[in-house]
């Protein structure tokens, strides 16, 4: 089976190239079922390999850069966590017409939430998201490359007014412009950089029996500004959850971080829906519950009671 693409300049896959890969790789490998992992991702592709194992294929130059960086950080990230993340177990390198490093890691077991349903424990699902935050935030950063994101958000601030006026007619435009104003007014985060995830979304997260059981693709991993990692409580979470997980990050999500991370959630899903919504519908529909939410939302700065 052949990948659709999403990018105009991605490199195709299908399920016998992986197998010639991985033959020509790790012959001890060879001969092990090669399927396609369905996915609306949209930097790399995967395929099982075989009951216990999944190759991971960059779709373009841009998340293949990133294959050294996760096979140094995620081992020593896994050690720290409170819950699975992918650890890799081999280093591919390119071949059979295939251009960039690609890597293999150990499946691990549990579902994508759907956007927008809600979970079998959605208050216990905000908790765990809360805790492993709080322990990623706790990993030594010394030696730490910058955060994909994470930078201060004026430094967007042109970029993102423009996808709102390209949107004008699909989003609520004065909306949209007025959670993003009210980030702009938070005051900047001035402490140390911490680790960030940087896309907690519905595909980077695995859930089991409603409870979070793994966080996956740690693509724009790095230090930067906590705030960015507030964006699952709009892409992952009903208001319910969102309240119960701000109240489980107690002073760790102020008044100031919240706003931030609003201003986060709203760039992030601002850009998915203006580029996606052509060609990943999973994607662009995920951007708009995510700019619905925010846009309804009373007050960007009102804590829960």
């Amino acid at each position: 089976m052949t990948t659709s693409k999403v990018h105009a300049d991605e490199a195709g896959t299908d399920e016998a190239l992986v197998g010639r890969l991985v033959a020509a790789e790790f012959p001890a490998w060879a001969g092990l079922p090669v399927r396609l992992v369905g996915s609306a991702g949209t930097s790399n592709v995967m395929y099982r390999l075989g009951p216990d194992l999944v190759v991971r294929l960059p779709r373009r130059a841009g998340p293949a850069a990133d294959v050294e960086r996760e096979h140094h950080w995620l081992p020593r990230l896994a050690a720290a966590l409170p819950v699975a993340i992918p650890v890799p177990v081999a280093r591919g390198e390119p071949g059979e017409g295939y251009p960039y490093a690609w890597s293999v890691f150990r499946w691990l077991d549990g579902t994508t939430p759907p956007p927008g349903r809600p979970l079998a424990e959605p208050v216990l699902f905000a908790r765990d998201v809360a805790g492993f935050l709080a322990a990623l935030r706790e990993v030594d950063p010394t030696g730490a490359p910058a955060a994909y994101r994470g930078e201060p958000l004026a430094e967007r601030d042109g970029s993102t007014r423009a996808v709102i006026a390209r949107l004008r007619g699909t989003v609520d435009a004065g909306a949209a412009t007025a959670v993003w104003d009210a980030a702009l007014r938070a005051p900047a985060w001035e402490g140390p950089a911490v680790w960030l995830h940087g896309d907690l979304q519905p595909g980077n997260v695995l859930v089991d029996r409603g409870r979070l059981s793994a966080v996956i693709d740690f693509e724009c991993m790095g230090v930067g500004d906590p705030a960015v990692d507030l964006i699952a409580a709009w892409y992952l979470m009903d208001a319910p959850a969102r309240a119960a997980f701000r109240a489980a990050l107690g002073r760790a999500a102020d008044d100031a971080m919240w706003a931030r991370g609003r201003g986060w959630a709203l760039t992030i899903a601002l850009n998915e829906l203006s580029y996606y919504r052509g060609t990943n519908p999973v994607m662009a529909d995920t951007a708009r519950l995510v700019i619905d939410r925010l846009t309804e939302e009373d007050s960007p700065v009102r804590r829960p009671v």
